[in-house]
């Protein structure tokens, strides 16, 4: 009877031993959203039928047409273009004219007249994205266009009104965003702090201003972009060509500032024979590319020879941004072609349709120069 009671509790260990060894056995979790049945049977019988396959389906009289929306649902859509232009007019000085009112303006679009529906001039806030070449090309190290470039990146900040946003971009090789749009202008100080040592001696233009210029299209409002560069491209993916239809579409002014343009006069001038022709006549054509994205912007370019100049520079630049007139129109062509459409603005008088004759305080006539961009693509029609 010992031996058999002790064979007993070996028999019961040996048993819980295993359970432990095999650990909890559990039914599921009741935490799982999952449908329960119901065992009361005074419960009302469920009329889920959805999970029926022989159950009748409701007849809808909306169908899905091939655009996968209902038939007969309301849909809206926008057919009408419009065309916004940043014109600036000028006297011979390059100063602008202002109190231009509304009705002595015209606008050809392919030597149409265009009816201008919409006017305005002041002192709105702008949105400035400023773009800086900073590379080992001409702003090596504790160089003189090193301290020049800064200088200048640094004074045209300095111009901005405390409501302007800025941003700022410094490409070599590369693009490269160091601060986006912003009011605090010590984020914009601590961008430019980080232009010290150049990395690369490529100067990528062509692909700086597309870069740009694609990031600040669908932004509202006023805008520009300011570029400070000696105009030489060395190594962009993008053509002259491709580059320069890709700044027309996305339509930004382009405020040009030429760099180290005494420097390279100066070695054009010692170099001899044609090493000289070549400096020169690279010089000519960096200039020349960098007054293209201008003009065909409605923007401006400068080629300052001495750094006094930048101050004046900076003047003019603030005073073509904020006086500027905004005119608003909706082409009388609304055909979606994508095909390009020239532009121009006149001012006229409205009572003889005649070109406009401006004079100054003394009754003197005035030569005026309109600035605008060149034209524009129009959008393809979305199949």
């Amino acid at each position: 009877m010992k031996y058999f009671a002790m064979a007993a509790v070996g028999l019961l260990g040996l048993g819980l031993g295993i359970r432990a060894a095999q650990g909890p056995v559990t039914q599921g979790s009741e935490t799982v959203s999952k449908k329960k049945t119901t065992t009361d049977p005074n419960a009302p019988a469920s009329t889920d039928t959805t999970t029926d396959p022989n159950a009748e389906k409701i007849p809808s009289k909306y169908k899905p047409n091939k655009d996968g929306l209902p038939q007969g649902a309301p849909t809206f859509r926008s057919d009408v273009m419009t065309v916004t232009l940043d014109v600036a007019v000028l006297d011979n000085h390059g100063n602008p004219i202002p109190k231009i009112p509304q009705e002595r303006f015209r606008i050809l679009e392919d030597n149409s007249p265009q009816k201008i529906t919409g006017y305005s001039v002041g002192e709105a806030p702008m949105t400035i994205c400023l773009v800086v070449e900073f590379s080992n090309r001409f702003q090596k190290l504790y160089t003189m266009n090193w301290a020049e470039t800064l200088n200048d990146a640094y004074g045209f900040v300095s111009t901005l009104k405390p409501e302007d946003y800025l941003a700022i971009i410094a490409y070599d090789m590369r693009p490269e965003i160091l601060s986006d749009f912003t009011t605090d202008r010590m984020m914009a100080q601590q961008a430019l702090s980080r232009l010290r040592i150049p990395a690369f001696s490529e100067a990528n233009l062509y692909d700086a201003l597309v870069f740009t210029g694609e990031r600040m299209q669908d932004i509202e409002g006023r805008k520009a972009i300011v570029l400070l560069s000696s105009g030489i491209d060395t190594f962009s993916k993008l053509t002259f060509d491709k580059a320069r239809h890709a700044i027309q579409d996305n339509g930004i002014p382009i405020y040009a500032i030429g760099l180290a343009q005494a420097q390279r006069e100066m070695q054009g001038a010692m170099r001899p024979g044609m090493g000289g022709a070549m400096s020169d006549m690279n010089l000519a054509v960096s200039n020349e590319q960098m007054k293209t994205f201008a003009t065909e912007t409605g923007g401006r370019a400068f080629f300052p020879r001495f750094q006094g100049e930048m101050s004046g520079i900076f003047q003019m630049v603030h005073q073509s941004l904020r006086s500027n007139y905004t005119l608003t129109y909706q082409p009388s062509n609304q055909t979606k072609d994508g095909k390009y459409r020239r532009l121009k603005v006149e001012l006229v008088n409205p009572e003889t349709n005649q070109p406009l004759k401006v004079v100054d305080e003394k009754n003197k006539p005035i030569k005026v120069q309109i600035v605008t961009k060149a034209g524009y693509k129009a959008p393809r029609e979305v199949e």
